[in-house]
């Protein structure tokens, strides 16, 4: 090939090499929540924000706990998760630059319409948990160190019911991580912890007609946005103890130097204006909202 065509070639090529480049900056991994993910909002949030701000997000799904490990080992950009004390925790380590307040909605117990265990009397989360220790009935547990996971141990020890340590195990990039989590004494016999999401353990909580501590908008997603709804009604909802907010962090540059600090920040400053909170809003499921924001009115 002649040096004017190998010019000419390069010429043509430079354009492509460049777009490619700058396409591949835009590109923001983030570890986010199950239930994050389950109650469909991602789909309407992530193509949104890449419209208005060209930030394409590979997401990576799963329990709270795992998620801030991924924001501590560097393998994110930025995380989204709903479990505050550790979220503030992560920041003040140093392992997060910022937690934005983004938006909530409300943790719920659910169970069968019979409702043998009497749940639907209480708006108190821990006073209904202990009802249904009382009672026996069968509670499903997601067991994975997740946020939702975490509140159910918090309305375990405000119960006043006697409490027992389990230690399980989740496997990560090949490696063992041992997690330990409190339940009522004594409930082999009807407690079942899953170690699954928001979305499979509502699945086996609704095949065994049985209880579980589920976020709105995964229930609301499995209730009302499927072919074959979920057998499981509301029984507990409303009370202070069972808020549920999120919060967006940046993974933080300087514990982390190669991860994309800037575009994390652009999407952070994206989920908090004007516009993100209002597709946060106006995300609904057969009329009923889902989550609401916490950055706008």
């Amino acid at each position: 090939m002649k040096l004017k065509q190998l010019l000419l070639c390069g010429l043509l090529l430079t354009p492509w090499i460049a777009g490619s480049t700058m396409a591949e900056d835009k590109v923001l991994k983030m570890s986010t929540t199950t239930s994050t993910q389950a109650s469909g909002l991602l789909d309407v949030l992530l193509p949104a924000l890449e419209k208005d701000t060209g930030i394409t997000v590979k997401v990576v799904a799963k329990g709270t706990g795992a998620a801030i490990r991924d924001g501590i080992d560097g393998n994110v950009d930025a995380i989204f998760v709903h479990d505050l004390k550790r979220e503030e925790a992560f920041v003040a380590e140093g392992y997060g630059s910022k937690r934005y307040a983004v938006m909530h909605n409300d943790f719920i117990i659910v169970g069968p319409p019979e409702d043998k265990a009497g749940v639907k009397t209480t708006k108190d989360g821990a006073a209904a948990m202990k009802k249904i220790a009382e009672a026996q009935a069968p509670f499903i547990s997601r067991g994975d160190d997740s946020g939702t996971h975490a509140k159910e141990q918090a309305l375990w020890q405000d119960s006043g019911l006697p409490l027992e340590t389990m230690t399980s195990t989740m496997e990560k990039n090949g490696k063992s991580i041992a997690i330990k989590s409190v339940h009522p004494a004594n409930s082999k016999d009807w407690y079942l912890s899953v170690g699954q999401g928001m979305g499979k353990t509502l699945t086996i909580a609704d095949e065994k007609q049985g209880y579980t501590l589920a976020d709105r908008g995964t229930y609301i997603k499995y209730k009302y946005g499927r072919e074959v709804p979920i057998n499981l009604e509301i029984l507990c909802e409303g009370g202070a103890n069972l808020a549920n907010p999120y919060g967006f962090i940046p993974v933080n540059p300087k514990k982390h130097s190669h991860v994309k600090g800037v575009l994390a920040e652009q999407m952070a400053q994206w989920l908090v204006s004007t516009r993100g909170q209002q597709v946060i809003a106006g995300y609904q499921l057969h009329g009923k909202q889902l989550f609401f924001p916490d950055a706008q009115p």
